[in-house]
Protein backbone atom coordinates (compact mmCIF):
# COMPACT_ATOMS: atom_id res chain seq x y z
CA UNK A 1 0.00 0.00 0.00
CA UNK A 2 1.53 3.61 -0.62
CA UNK A 3 2.23 6.14 1.75
CA UNK A 4 -0.56 8.54 1.85
CA UNK A 5 -0.87 12.78 1.71
CA UNK A 6 -1.87 14.72 4.43
CA UNK A 7 -5.61 13.73 5.96
CA UNK A 8 -6.84 17.22 5.12
CA UNK A 9 -5.91 17.12 1.91
CA UNK A 10 -8.20 17.48 -0.85
CA UNK A 11 -11.90 17.92 -1.46
CA UNK A 12 -14.63 14.88 -0.79
CA UNK A 13 -14.22 13.62 -4.61
CA UNK A 14 -10.15 13.78 -4.13
CA UNK A 15 -11.09 12.11 -1.26
CA UNK A 16 -13.01 9.25 -2.54
CA UNK A 17 -11.03 8.74 -5.32
CA UNK A 18 -8.04 8.12 -3.49
CA UNK A 19 -10.12 5.57 -1.00
CA UNK A 20 -11.24 4.00 -3.85
CA UNK A 21 -8.07 3.75 -5.34
CA UNK A 22 -6.67 2.21 -1.98
CA UNK A 23 -9.24 -0.29 -2.51
CA UNK A 24 -7.93 -1.14 -5.76
CA UNK A 25 -4.33 -1.41 -4.84
CA UNK A 26 -2.59 -4.95 -5.03
CA UNK A 27 -3.35 -7.33 -1.82
CA UNK A 28 -6.90 -6.81 -1.27
CA UNK A 29 -9.82 -7.37 0.16
CA UNK A 30 -8.33 -4.83 2.23
CA UNK A 31 -8.97 -3.83 5.77
CA UNK A 32 -10.59 -0.21 6.70
CA UNK A 33 -7.66 1.32 8.77
CA UNK A 34 -5.06 -0.03 5.68
CA UNK A 35 -7.63 1.69 2.77
CA UNK A 36 -7.76 4.66 5.20
CA UNK A 37 -4.24 4.80 5.90
CA UNK A 38 -3.34 4.22 2.07
CA UNK A 39 -5.90 7.52 1.40
CA UNK A 40 -4.59 9.53 4.21
CA UNK A 41 -8.44 9.99 4.94
CA UNK A 42 -9.61 9.70 8.49
CA UNK A 43 -10.78 6.31 9.54
CA UNK A 44 -14.37 7.78 10.07
CA UNK A 45 -14.61 9.65 7.00
CA UNK A 46 -12.80 6.61 5.06
CA UNK A 47 -15.57 4.46 6.62
CA UNK A 48 -18.51 7.08 5.57
CA UNK A 49 -16.82 7.14 2.31
CA UNK A 50 -16.68 3.61 1.98
CA UNK A 51 -20.50 2.76 2.70
CA UNK A 52 -21.56 4.77 -0.06
CA UNK A 53 -19.30 3.10 -2.39
CA UNK A 54 -20.67 -0.05 -1.53
CA UNK A 55 -24.31 1.08 -1.54
CA UNK A 56 -23.21 2.71 -5.00
CA UNK A 57 -21.45 -1.05 -6.15
CA UNK A 58 -18.41 0.61 -6.98
CA UNK A 59 -16.43 -1.28 -4.08
CA UNK A 60 -17.82 -4.76 -2.23
CA UNK A 61 -17.41 -5.31 1.46
CA UNK A 62 -16.23 -9.00 2.15
CA UNK A 63 -16.02 -11.25 5.55
CA UNK A 64 -13.99 -9.13 8.84
CA UNK A 65 -14.87 -5.67 7.29
CA UNK A 66 -12.88 -5.90 4.38
CA UNK A 67 -12.86 -4.42 1.13
CA UNK A 68 -12.43 -4.90 -2.31
CA UNK A 69 -13.50 -3.56 -6.23
CA UNK A 70 -16.98 -3.43 -6.83
CA UNK A 71 -19.11 -4.62 -9.84
CA UNK A 72 -19.70 -1.21 -11.26
CA UNK A 73 -16.23 -0.53 -11.10
CA UNK A 74 -15.03 -3.45 -12.62
CA UNK A 75 -18.14 -3.24 -15.88
CA UNK A 76 -16.35 0.59 -15.90
CA UNK A 77 -13.21 -1.24 -16.25
CA UNK A 78 -14.18 -3.54 -18.99
CA UNK A 79 -16.12 -0.51 -20.69
CA UNK A 80 -13.20 1.26 -21.04
CA UNK A 81 -10.68 -1.46 -22.61
CA UNK A 82 -12.05 -4.79 -22.01
CA UNK A 83 -9.91 -5.41 -19.08
CA UNK A 84 -11.34 -8.88 -18.10
CA UNK A 85 -9.19 -12.09 -18.54
CA UNK A 86 -9.66 -13.43 -22.49
CA UNK A 87 -11.42 -16.38 -20.92
CA UNK A 88 -14.61 -14.78 -19.84
CA UNK A 89 -15.45 -13.95 -23.71
CA UNK A 90 -14.91 -17.50 -24.43
CA UNK A 91 -16.96 -18.72 -22.25
CA UNK A 92 -19.90 -16.68 -22.42
CA UNK A 93 -19.25 -16.68 -26.47
CA UNK A 94 -19.49 -20.77 -25.96
CA UNK A 95 -22.85 -20.35 -23.93
CA UNK A 96 -24.88 -18.19 -26.57
CA UNK A 97 -23.41 -20.21 -29.28
CA UNK A 98 -24.91 -23.63 -27.41
CA UNK A 99 -28.17 -21.72 -26.82
CA UNK A 100 -28.77 -19.19 -29.54
CA UNK A 101 -29.67 -17.16 -26.69
CA UNK A 102 -28.65 -13.62 -24.78
CA UNK A 103 -26.09 -14.27 -22.30
CA UNK A 104 -25.58 -11.94 -19.34
CA UNK A 105 -22.57 -12.55 -17.22
CA UNK A 106 -23.47 -9.93 -13.48
CA UNK A 107 -21.33 -9.29 -10.07
CA UNK A 108 -22.95 -9.26 -6.61
CA UNK A 109 -22.99 -6.59 -4.53
CA UNK A 110 -25.25 -6.08 -1.10
CA UNK A 111 -28.88 -6.12 -2.69
CA UNK A 112 -28.22 -6.13 -6.19
CA UNK A 113 -26.37 -7.81 -9.12
CA UNK A 114 -24.69 -5.79 -11.76
CA UNK A 115 -24.43 -6.79 -15.23
CA UNK A 116 -20.43 -6.42 -16.47
CA UNK A 117 -21.22 -8.43 -19.67
CA UNK A 118 -23.83 -8.57 -22.32
CA UNK A 119 -23.55 -11.00 -25.69
CA UNK A 120 -26.73 -10.69 -28.01
CA UNK A 121 -28.58 -13.73 -28.80
CA UNK A 122 -29.46 -14.70 -32.51
CA UNK A 123 -33.03 -13.53 -32.19
CA UNK A 124 -34.83 -10.56 -34.02
CA UNK A 125 -35.08 -9.20 -30.52
CA UNK A 126 -33.40 -6.95 -28.25
CA UNK A 127 -33.40 -6.81 -24.09
CA UNK A 128 -33.90 -3.50 -22.66
CA UNK A 129 -30.57 -4.88 -20.15
CA UNK A 130 -27.27 -3.13 -20.41
CA UNK A 131 -23.76 -3.55 -19.10
CA UNK A 132 -23.49 -1.36 -15.99
CA UNK A 133 -27.34 -2.09 -14.95
CA UNK A 134 -28.23 -3.16 -11.64
CA UNK A 135 -31.18 -5.36 -10.90
CA UNK A 136 -32.85 -7.02 -7.95
CA UNK A 137 -31.62 -10.24 -6.33
CA UNK A 138 -35.14 -11.59 -5.86
CA UNK A 139 -36.38 -10.94 -9.11
CA UNK A 140 -33.74 -12.22 -11.55
CA UNK A 141 -32.13 -15.72 -11.99
CA UNK A 142 -28.87 -14.93 -11.16
CA UNK A 143 -29.70 -12.87 -8.13
CA UNK A 144 -31.84 -16.14 -6.97
CA UNK A 145 -28.69 -18.09 -7.66
CA UNK A 146 -26.76 -15.90 -5.66
CA UNK A 147 -29.08 -15.97 -2.90
CA UNK A 148 -29.30 -19.31 -2.74
CA UNK A 149 -25.74 -19.42 -1.77
CA UNK A 150 -25.63 -17.31 0.84
CA UNK A 151 -26.17 -17.96 4.65
CA UNK A 152 -29.22 -18.01 5.75
CA UNK A 153 -29.44 -15.01 7.90
CA UNK A 154 -28.00 -12.65 5.36
CA UNK A 155 -30.50 -13.81 2.88
CA UNK A 156 -33.20 -12.89 5.69
CA UNK A 157 -31.34 -9.36 6.45
CA UNK A 158 -31.41 -8.70 2.50
CA UNK A 159 -34.97 -9.74 2.45
CA UNK A 160 -36.09 -7.64 5.60
CA UNK A 161 -33.78 -4.36 4.19
CA UNK A 162 -35.62 -4.74 0.65
CA UNK A 163 -38.91 -5.49 1.53
CA UNK A 164 -39.05 -7.58 -1.91
CA UNK A 165 -40.97 -4.86 -3.75
CA UNK A 166 -43.13 -6.48 -6.95
CA UNK A 167 -41.86 -5.72 -10.68
CA UNK A 168 -44.22 -8.01 -12.08
CA UNK A 169 -47.49 -9.94 -11.41
CA UNK A 170 -44.99 -13.05 -11.03
CA UNK A 171 -42.85 -11.70 -8.93
CA UNK A 172 -42.11 -13.61 -5.31
CA UNK A 173 -42.99 -11.15 -2.10
CA UNK A 174 -43.15 -13.87 0.44
CA UNK A 175 -40.08 -14.19 1.96
CA UNK A 176 -41.62 -17.89 2.25
CA UNK A 177 -42.45 -18.61 -1.26
CA UNK A 178 -38.69 -17.13 -2.34
CA UNK A 179 -37.13 -19.15 0.37
CA UNK A 180 -38.63 -22.78 -0.68
CA UNK A 181 -37.52 -21.28 -4.11
CA UNK A 182 -34.25 -21.05 -2.81
CA UNK A 183 -34.47 -24.52 -1.54
CA UNK A 184 -34.90 -25.96 -5.16
CA UNK A 185 -32.18 -23.77 -6.47
CA UNK A 186 -29.75 -25.17 -4.30
CA UNK A 187 -30.77 -28.38 -4.97
CA UNK A 188 -30.53 -28.74 -8.80
CA UNK A 189 -28.12 -25.91 -9.58
CA UNK A 190 -30.16 -23.26 -10.98
CA UNK A 191 -32.47 -20.66 -10.88
CA UNK A 192 -35.81 -19.54 -12.94
CA UNK A 193 -36.82 -15.70 -13.28
CA UNK A 194 -40.69 -16.65 -15.24
CA UNK A 195 -41.78 -13.38 -16.10
CA UNK A 196 -40.52 -11.98 -12.66
CA UNK A 197 -38.57 -9.05 -13.20
CA UNK A 198 -40.20 -8.03 -16.65
CA UNK A 199 -42.86 -8.97 -18.54
CA UNK A 200 -42.55 -11.91 -21.54
CA UNK A 201 -38.98 -12.27 -20.21
CA UNK A 202 -37.22 -15.51 -19.02
CA UNK A 203 -34.09 -16.46 -18.12
CA UNK A 204 -32.08 -19.33 -16.41
CA UNK A 205 -29.12 -18.75 -14.08
CA UNK A 206 -26.75 -20.21 -11.93
CA UNK A 207 -23.91 -18.37 -9.17
CA UNK A 208 -20.36 -18.35 -10.05
CA UNK A 209 -18.99 -19.04 -6.84
CA UNK A 210 -16.19 -17.77 -5.34
CA UNK A 211 -12.97 -20.21 -3.62
CA UNK A 212 -14.75 -20.19 -0.35
CA UNK A 213 -18.26 -21.13 -1.95
CA UNK A 214 -19.40 -18.06 -1.73
CA UNK A 215 -21.18 -16.11 -4.74
CA UNK A 216 -19.58 -13.52 -6.58
CA UNK A 217 -21.88 -13.25 -9.41
CA UNK A 218 -23.58 -15.37 -12.11
CA UNK A 219 -24.53 -16.17 -15.58
CA UNK A 220 -27.84 -16.45 -17.31
CA UNK A 221 -29.31 -17.01 -20.89
CA UNK A 222 -32.09 -14.70 -21.17
CA UNK A 223 -35.10 -15.39 -23.43
CA UNK A 224 -38.97 -14.43 -24.51
CA UNK A 225 -41.87 -15.98 -23.85
CA UNK A 226 -43.53 -15.36 -27.02
CA UNK A 227 -40.86 -17.93 -28.69
CA UNK A 228 -39.08 -19.98 -26.03
CA UNK A 229 -40.99 -22.05 -23.88
CA UNK A 230 -40.31 -22.80 -20.15
CA UNK A 231 -39.79 -26.94 -20.90
CA UNK A 232 -37.34 -25.49 -23.36
CA UNK A 233 -35.39 -22.11 -21.34
CA UNK A 234 -34.99 -25.41 -18.83
CA UNK A 235 -33.24 -27.67 -21.40
CA UNK A 236 -30.03 -24.96 -20.95
CA UNK A 237 -29.58 -25.60 -17.42
CA UNK A 238 -26.44 -27.95 -18.32
CA UNK A 239 -25.01 -25.94 -20.33
CA UNK A 240 -25.40 -22.88 -17.58
CA UNK A 241 -24.14 -24.72 -14.86
CA UNK A 242 -21.03 -25.49 -16.89
CA UNK A 243 -20.27 -22.00 -17.66
CA UNK A 244 -21.03 -20.81 -14.35
CA UNK A 245 -18.36 -23.53 -13.14
CA UNK A 246 -15.72 -22.30 -15.99
CA UNK A 247 -15.95 -18.65 -14.74
CA UNK A 248 -15.18 -19.60 -11.42
CA UNK A 249 -11.80 -19.13 -11.32
CA UNK A 250 -12.04 -16.26 -13.76
CA UNK A 251 -13.89 -13.66 -11.56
Amino acid sequence: MRAGRSSAAGSAAEKSLRVLEAVAAPGGPHRLTDVAAAAAVPKSSTFRILASLVDQGFVRQEFESRYEVGPRLRALSALVDGGEPAGIGRVLGELQRATGQTVHLALHSGDTITYIRKLEGDQPFRTASRVGMRMPLHTTAIGKGVLAHLPAGEVAGLVAATGLPRRTPNTLTSPQALYAQLEAVRSRGHALDDEENEPTIRCIGAAVLGPSGRPVGGVSVTTVTFLVSREEIESYAPAVRAAAEALAPLL
